[in-house]
């Protein structure tokens, strides 16, 4: 499974986690890379599966997103397209399912699982359906082991995945969303303002540390 150590693939990793051999995080040079490796770790080790990292570093050195360029670079305001296109980061999700074919291949793994949902659709191209299907077809052409692409979380919404969270007894605190990569989550950039819509819709009390409260 790919996990970042936000609030979706944390989810999915609890829920599945029965099913999951083995989880990968990326570090492609992303503001808030280091943030949610610390989440996927402590994650990981709760749930005794074990997690491989791996450095994707030439993302961040030659491509170009304002999730890349610093705190200052990501905008305030709510989550939609054209307030946060700037964080698009070009095809991260095909070379992470294509790097995480491969590593699965090595293990004898058939399945691999992402934790995509639908408030990404209208944003980025790499987590709609048609994406990961022809992207499931491509990595079962190209594996021995015919793998496919589990992505169950496709067609909900980050408050439906708020809920299974909460019924997991998920404490949202242990991971990590903003965009920006602070201390605490700035409270204002959209990734701030969709997990707290995401909690209020849920249910849940926020807990999570915010610059701004």
């Amino acid at each position: 499974m790919v996990l970042s150590g936000g609030m979706d693939s944390v989810t999915m990793l609890h829920e599945y986690a029965a099913e999951i051999d083995l989880a990968v995080n990326f570090s492609y040079g992303s503001n808030h890379n280091l943030r949610e490796l610390e989440c996927a770790r402590a994650h990981c080790a709760e749930l005794g599966i074990e997690l491989v990292e791996i450095d994707l570093s030439f993302i961040g050195k030659y491509f170009h997103s304002s999730l890349l360029e610093g705190p200052e670079a990501i905008p305030e305001g709510e989550y939609d397209f054209d307030n946060m296109k700037s964080t698009v980061v070009p095809f991260r999700n095909g070379i992470m399912l294509a790097a995480a074919a491969g590593l699965a291949e090595s293990h004898g793994l058939e399945v691999l699982m992402i934790a995509n949902h639908s408030g990404d659709h209208a944003l980025y191209p790499d987590c709609r359906q048609s994406f990961i299907d022809a992207m499931s077809r491509a990595v079962q052409e190209g594996t021995y082991e015919g793998i496919t692409i589990k992505a169950p979380y496709t067609l909900l919404s980050k408050a439906d995945i708020a809920l299974r969270g909460k019924r997991l007894g998920i404490d949202y605190s242990t991971t990590y969303s903003c965009y920006r990569g602070l201390e605490k989550h700035c409270g204002k950039c959209g990734t701030c303002l969709e997990r707290r819509q995401a909690l209020a819709d849920a249910g849940i009390t926020d807990t999570t540390e915010y610059e701004d409260d």
